[in-house]
């Protein structure tokens, strides 16, 4: 995978009206950063060019990705009209060649670089289309996965117009898909709006592919990283998920939270070994504690740095530039 190039292009012109909030959905953050921050976090970490797609007046998305990744490639959808049309917006983009072609969405935080790493691990390996499915516990409204009896991809089949057959297919869509380099831009370019919305669905792209005689795959993974986020209890939904991998990840590293659901950590908290935890601790984004330092319940840190061996709290409030 390291000598494969790979461009990620990052959907994030949606209005996000369900969030009855005026700031852009794709702002919200979860662990202290942006939804859209975390999913070009992942593009950061594999190494790969970032398109995002825009819609009109989203200069405040633009500046909260350029915090993330300067680089990026901004590419504007003047007209909502389907996925495949905002993929193509960044047809600039898809012109400049890339071996593995990313589709990603900005409201979907919590895909991992593992992930990623499968779904252009199935492309390597010589499918021009791979799309990543989940079983959610309840499919209702989801399009599903249609394979034949060799296990190869056919199509996404909506709801709406699945049989009853295939509406008791457990394997769902999860949105993500990756395309080979070569054949992404003919895919794209060849789905039609032949619908009752007259918009272009980047779900055909599996039945198109078919039809040019190119293979399609679907790989699995678990619902929790593909949690969509529309409204403000999705957000919370998706925050706690987060909070579950961070904690998991503290105590790997060797930190003890005496009541780790009490604790709430940002996505950029740096924790050293042997560091303790005690109940109700909320820490903010910037924040760093060496080894074996304590932080007594209830205590708020943010944008601080905790020095080894130091004890804060309780009831402590570290704010910017605070270093016990």
């Amino acid at each position: 995978m390291t000598t494969r190039t790979c461009l990620i292009v990052v959907l994030a012109a949606g209005e996000g009206t369900r969030m009855r909030s005026l700031r852009p959905k794709v702002l919200h953050a979860i662990g202290g950063r942006s939804l859209i921050a975390h999913v070009l976090a992942v593009a950061g970490t594999i190494g790969a060019r970032a398109a995002v797609v825009i819609g009109p007046g989203q200069e405040a998305v633009v500046e909260a990705a350029r915090a993330v990744m300067p680089d990026a490639e901004f590419y504007l959808q003047h007209e909502r009209r389907g996925t495949a049309h905002a993929v193509l917006a960044a047809k600039a983009a898809l012109v400049q060649g890339a071996d593995d072609v990313v589709i990603a969405f900005a409201d979907t935080p919590l895909i991992t670089p593992q992930t990623i790493a499968r779904l252009r691990g199935a492309i390597a390996a010589g499918a021009g289309v791979a799309v990543l499915g989940f079983r959610p516990a309840d499919p209702s409204g989801y399009g599903r996965l249609i394979a034949d009896a060799g296990g190869r991809l056919l199509a996404i089949r909506e709801e709406k117009d699945a049989s009853p057959a295939e509406r008791a297919i457990g394997l769902c869509n999860a949105g993500l898909m990756a395309l080979a380099g070569e054949v992404a831009l003919a895919i794209l370019q060849r789905i039609r709006d032949d619908n009752a919305k007259r918009e272009f669905y980047l779900t055909d792209a599996v039945a198109v592919a078919r039809a040019m005689g190119v293979d399609a795959v679907a790989l699995e993974t678990e619902e929790d990283e593909v949690r969509g986020v529309n409204t403000q209890g999705q957000l919370a939904e998706a925050d706690a998920v987060l909070q579950r991998r961070l904690r998991a990840a503290a105590h790997e590293a060797g930190v003890t939270m005496v009541a780790p659901d009490t604790v709430y950590l940002c996505a950029d908290t740096k924790l050293g070994r042997d560091v303790t935890i005690e109940p109700y601790v909320v820490f903010g984004p910037g924040v760093t504690v060496e080894d074996g330092a304590l932080i007594r319940s209830f205590s708020h840190l943010e944008d601080a740095h905790v020095g080894r061996g130091t004890q804060v709290g309780p009831f402590a409030r570290l704010g910017p530039g605070v270093k016990p």
